[in-house]
């Protein structure tokens, strides 16, 4: 980096003559474990060391419910937040979450504008890209002998696959694998999903499997239960799995045929009386060498452009990481985008049926 732009991102993050140094902290929400490390390493620590404001870190499982509590009583303890993006746009569209001016936010690492530098979906009116990740499905080697499993319709085969798995504990992404491993072409899997026909299909399909599954919430479940035996493939986010591979030395595998790929982006709580420093988070949080330093500790693509280029071995193991990334040509050849606009709309329906479903 060089020294003027190390300036320019030090300007925007508020160093310059900080004022009330000692009163200044921030609380940043995240989703823990090996990311919310390489989320403090990557970010929370830089910041510090930058500005002299200090991040105290939460963690959470997602969902605006804690959010909602917290800005309907006028009480907010929690200032940044990592989200998934349908959350971010609701969150927005309920007043839960403050409007961000991208003009605020730093050029490129080779100077291109903000707003020309993160990919389209990293921008909403509430929410900035912060990371493309995705959803894929994971096994665990030494647990399977003989043939493995290569595609979403081998998940949900106990025949020729026995054992457990793994599922989040939420409607999205299993409806969707679902309906992929029940063969419907990926382009087809949200216009199927707006139908009574395709929502029936798809719950009948996780039907086949539901007495198999061990329901995970928190994403530090999978790499554990597939460590421990306790099913032989699940669900999972990548990074977790690429950590436990690298890092653990777990003969894990990733299938990335059907992955969902998704872009977490980063919200600022509504009525933070903390919001100028926020702000200042959020627009180091989200510059390209930010996003990079954690590109090397977990495999995550930038959302920017410019920060792709940046992420080149991991910091700790040195392995290339361009292979783990979800957002690879060759890892997102058959990957689903996630609708976040679909889901905003049928979020709520969903949950209900989806409770009702596990309920029976």
């Amino acid at each position: 980096m060089t020294r003027a732009r190390l300036l320019t991102l030090l300007a925007i993050a508020g160093a310059a003559l900080p004022h009330n140094l000692d009163a200044q902290s921030i609380t940043a929400v995240s989703w823990g474990g090996s990311y919310g490390r390489a989320v403090n390493q990557g970010v929370n620590i830089p910041f510090t060391g930058a500005t002299g404001i200090q991040v105290n870190v939460e963690d959470y499982n997602g969902g605006l419910a804690q959010i909602r509590a917290q800005v309907s009583v006028g009480n907010i303890h929690w200032d940044v937040v990592d989200l998934e993006i349908a959350d971010a746009v609701r969150g927005c569209d309920e007043g839960l979450l403050e409007p961000i001016d991208v003009g605020f936010l730093p050029p490129g690492a080779d100077g291109t504008p903000a707003a020309e530098d993160f990919v389209p979906e990293g921008l909403t009116e509430c929410g900035i890209g912060q990371l493309f990740w995705s959803t894929v499905y994971a096994y665990n080697a030494d647990n399977i002998p003989g043939e493995k499993p290569t595609t979403m319709a081998d998940f949900f085969d106990l025949e020729k696959f026995p054992g457990r798995r793994g599922m989040r504990r939420v409607p999205q992404v299993n409806l969707e694998f679902a309906l992929i491993a029940d063969g419907v072409p990926l382009e087809q899997v949200y216009a199927a999903l707006s139908t009574r026909e395709g929502l029936d299909r798809a719950f009948r399909k996780l039907e086949t499997i539901k007495d198999q599954v061990v329901w995970w919430e928190a994403g530090a479940q999978p790499p554990q239960m597939l460590a421990d035996g306790e099913v032989v493939m699940s669900t999972a986010y990548n990074g977790r799995i690429f950590n436990a591979q690298v890092l653990e030395n777990q003969p894990f595998v990733i299938v990335w045929d059907g992955q969902l790929l998704d872009v977490g982006v980063l919200g600022i709580v509504a009525g933070t009386p903390r919001l100028d420093d926020a702000m200042r988070y959020l627009a180091f949080a989200t510059s390209a060498e930010s996003q990079a330093r954690i590109g090397r500790r977990i495999s995550y693509s930038p959302a920017r452009r410019s920060g792709a280029p940046l992420v080149t071995t991991h910091v700790a193991a040195g392995v290339e990481m361009a292979p783990h990334m979800p957002a690879t040509p060759e890892n997102a050849a058959r990957a689903l985008r996630y609708d976040w606009e679909w889901w905003v709309d049928n979020q709520d329906e969903l949950n209900e049926r989806f409770s009702a479903w596990l309920a029976r």
